[in-house]
């Protein structure tokens, strides 16, 4: 499938994969920063954001997906930075395909399963809403506070809103194939050898989805693994303290 994507400055490329019910735009900001000194490569992963929709949605189909990406592009060596979702589709491509990057960088996750209920029942939340019924994002967002009160989550969520051709709202990503396939990701991983890529991982110092636990099971996949904390962040460690993840990061590219 070819993913849309946005391309920022130019030198070594770099490859950022966003998580589920994220897209390229939550990147804008950190790419223009690395695009000083990379080629840096902002992808949508299909039903999400600009990429395409489709029915199916799994570990191999979207690792398969950045592989078509980076041999579209011609991209020799790339860096990949994935949050989340885009961590895990990060683990699966080098999996298979390790020749074909040059570091990887992921961003608070591990090589395990985690309960999908969250996920699930805020697909279930969006759903239920009916767009066709709203005539602005602060209605939506009243709509949705009941099921979420997290502000910033609903905020996050709402970033995926476009009006279609009918001038009605609508959401960016596919919601009947992220509910239908939302099993897919949450398989058990790995990995068969340990993998020798180079490989930076990063928690969230208030998260809880790299444990300490998982940080001996990151070791026993990852073999040449770092795995550094961010300060004052949770899971969107990204947003949450950019300067540091920006400097651990440039660190890693460069060392």
């Amino acid at each position: 499938m070819k993913l849309f994507s946005r391309i920022f400055g130019e030198g070594k490329p770099i490859i950022i994969i966003h998580g589920l019910f994220g897209m390229s735009d939550n990147w804008n900001t950190l790419a223009k920063k690395f695009s000083k000194d990379f080629c840096v490569h902002v992808v949508d992963l299909r039903n999400h954001g600009y990429s395409p929709h489709s029915p199916h949605f799994n570990y191999k189909l979207l690792s398969e997906d950045i592989l078509e990406y980076i041999n579209q592009q011609r991209l020799f060596k790339p860096v990949i930075i994935g949050h989340s979702l885009g961590g895990k589709i990060t683990m699966k491509l080098v999996a298979t395909q390790s020749s074909i990057v040059e570091k990887i960088v992921i961003v608070d996750i591990s090589p395990r399963n985690y309960d999908i209920m969250f996920h699930q029942n805020i697909l279930k939340i969006l759903n239920a809403i009916d767009l066709s019924k709203h005539f602005s994002r602060q209605e939506i967002d009243h709509n949705l506070s009941n099921d979420i009160p997290d502000k910033n989550i609903r905020s996050f969520l709402l970033k995926n809103l476009y009006r279609n051709e009918n001038k009605l709202f609508a959401w960016k990503f596919n919601i009947d194939s992220l509910l239908n396939n939302l099993h897919n990701i949450n398989e058990d991983f790995l990995i068969g050898k340990p993998i020798d890529t180079p490989s930076l991982f990063l928690k969230g110092e208030r998260s809880n989805y790299i444990t300490v636990k998982d940080e001996n099971l990151i070791k026993n996949h990852f073999s040449q693994a770092i795995i550094k904390k961010i300060n004052h962040a949770g899971h969107w460690v990204h947003a949450e303290n950019p300067d540091q993840f920006y400097l651990e990061v440039s660190s890693f590219i460069n060392l």
